[in-house]
């Protein structure tokens, strides 16, 4: 057997985050491939947490219905997830909260034995797994010393208590891969930022993408990163353009309600042309919604934010290294065409963790035109073919440098003009036109499964890795429009070229990559919607795919 799931549940406070990152950690030094989902409930305390693991041998990054260990730090962690049990699973538990058949462990008499908090029960459970796995203790050992920064010898104290005693009852082999990099989608995309030359984040926190800050803020002084959390979003959007104005490559991270209050800010990047990367992490809506659950609900929003017209670039990755590529592209775009960049995420994406491939030697450097040399004759908005203009930062020695929220003339002074309006109307198109020539060289549509299939499943963000898995299994074609504006028509129409039946999927109710599509005179045979703010598994599409395409 080459691919397990192993689930570890219990309350808030018991630490199941960081023991579901310490079991794929462990699958990551068998040279297993892994994806784990984290699911909380969006409470300060209490509530119940669990993660899922999956390692496989080849790449992956969606659940199963079922899984082979339950790992249960309370009763709870049994009761609920009894969905998931199949014959052969596996039950490890805390034997002083759970009643049930399996491998139980008395946590609280080894934590007091050895004076140990209560958090380091995981270490005991996590120990009791790598036994019950038939993994050996010197690979636990490796791993609890690379991955736990304080109290290790304690940490491995509990988690030998644990080892000793659990039993083997099934054997995880190595595969003898090479462990790779192990990263979240927030993660990724700040990395992806700084790969295209990120100077400044601004946010203010909101899931999904809080962790986003976080990360940046850990790693600011080593990457040479002002990082700013202030008080509101209004104020990061505003502050990321006074960056970018100053010429500082800023992004700021956020989610649908905090985008609400960004949109005049938003506006104002397309007038003004100074540009900023907006992260936008999706979570069930609408208005609070559920906080820490997961939507593709937000495209049309995103595609349409803020007032009047003006060209932006829209890039929904689907995995860890589309995220890390995608990032760094819309940071460099953003400041070649002078628009504002978004990246449409969601939770699945952002607090999800994946193995991960370096990227980065095949993103495309996108050539920046040099920065004007300033002079008393200036002009921050002046005509151009391709609609972009010579950009200046202060200070520059005898010379203006304006940008202006009022419609303007070429050197940013306002007016209201008819012929001054329409002129940077059109210079505004024609920037949007470049931005479209631009992306359309970067592959912005991605296929796979099988190439001329044809029967294929459309999908966008978080949803590839499902869709890519099941069409590997079902012999379909998958293509993904990565970028989404300027919408890549041509790229996707070859993408489809012999496709008989196109089934959409998508996480809302409305069916909105399929809206876009038929906007540009795509249509789509059937649709697959999913909006209860959790993610496919792969049973549950394999058997809505069997059903719409019978």
């Amino acid at each position: 057997m080459e691919e397990f799931s192993i689930l570890i549940g219990g309350k808030a406070g018991d630490g199941i985050n960081s023991a579901g990152m310490m079991i794929a950690h462990l699958f990551n030094r068998l040279g297993y491939r892994i994806y784990m989902y984290f699911d909380y409930p969006s409470l300060i305390k209490g509530g119940h947490n669990y993660a899922i693991v999956r390692a496989s041998r080849e790449q992956t990054s969606a659940c199963r219905d079922r899984v082979d260990l339950i790992l249960a730090l309370n009763q709870e962690t049994v009761d609920l997830h009894r969905n998931l049990s199949r014959q052969g699973t596996t039950l490890l538990f805390d034997s002083s909260r759970v009643k049930a058949e399996g491998i139980g462990v008395n946590l609280p008499d080894i934590l007091k034995e050895e004076d140990a908090p209560p958090v380091m029960g995981n270490s005991c459970i996590i120990g009791a797994f790598a036994h019950a796995a038939g993994i050996e203790w010197p690979v636990l050992e490796n791993v609890f010393s690379r991955q736990i920064p304080k109290a290790l010898p304690l940490n491995l104290r509990i988690a030998r208590r644990g080892y000793d005693a659990a039993r083997e009852c099934c054997t995880i082999p190595a595969l003898g891969n090479p462990p790779l990099p192990v990263l979240s989608g927030n993660e990724a995309i700040g990395l992806g930022l700084l790969h295209g030359g990120l100077d400044a984040f601004v946010a203010y926190p909101m899931t999904p993408t809080s962790n986003l800050l976080h990360f940046m803020a850990e790693i600011a002084k080593s990457h040479d990163l002002v990082v700013f959390h202030p008080e509101n979003e209004i104020a990061v959007i505003m502050m990321a353009l006074g960056l970018g104005y100053a010429g500082k490559k800023t992004a700021v991270g956020t989610s649908g309600g905090g985008f609400c209050l960004m949109t005049e800010g938003l506006s104002l990047s397309g007038m003004n042309e100074v540009p900023v990367v907006v992260v936008m992490g999706q979570r069930a809506g609408p208005s609070t919604g559920m906080p820490t659950y997961t939507a593709q609900s937000d495209l049309h929003f995103v595609l349409h934010a803020g007032q009047g017209e003006f060209p932006r670039f829209v890039a929904a990755p689907g995995d860890a290294e589309q995220a890390f590529i995608w990032s760094s592209l819309a940071l460099q775009i953003s400041w070649k065409y002078q628009v504002p960049s978004l990246i449409l995420c969601d939770k699945t994406l952002c607090e999800g963790f994946f193995s991960v491939v370096d990227p980065s030697p095949g993103i495309p450097q996108i050539y920046q035109n040099p920065p004007h040399e300033g002079n008393p004759g200036y002009l921050r908005y002046s005509m151009t073919e391709d609609g972009v203009s010579e950009m200046l930062h202060p200070p520059a020695a005898d010379t203006v440098i304006k940008v202006n929220s009022y419609t303007h003339d070429e050197a940013g002074i306002s007016t209201e003009r008819a012929d001054m309006a329409a002129m940077m109307t059109e210079k505004r198109r024609r920037k949007g036109a470049s931005l479209a020539i631009g992306v359309d060289n970067l592959n912005p549509v991605a296929a796979g499964g099988v190439a001329d299939a044809d029967l294929a499943l459309l999908c966008w963000g978080s949803t590839v890795g499902v869709c890519r898995e099941l069409a590997a299994k079902m012999d379909l074609r998958v293509v993904q429009p990565i970028v989404l504006a300027p919408f890549p028509r041509d790229r996707v129409k070859a993408a489809l070229q012999g496709v008989k039946r196109l089934i959409a999927v998508e996480e809302n109710s409305d069916g909105q990559l399929a809206m876009l599509f038929a906007r540009f005179g795509i249509s789509i045979d059937q649709h697959i919607r999913k909006y209860d703010g959790r993610p496919f598994s792969y049973e549950e599409l394999e058997a809505r795919v069997r059903e719409a395409s019978a």
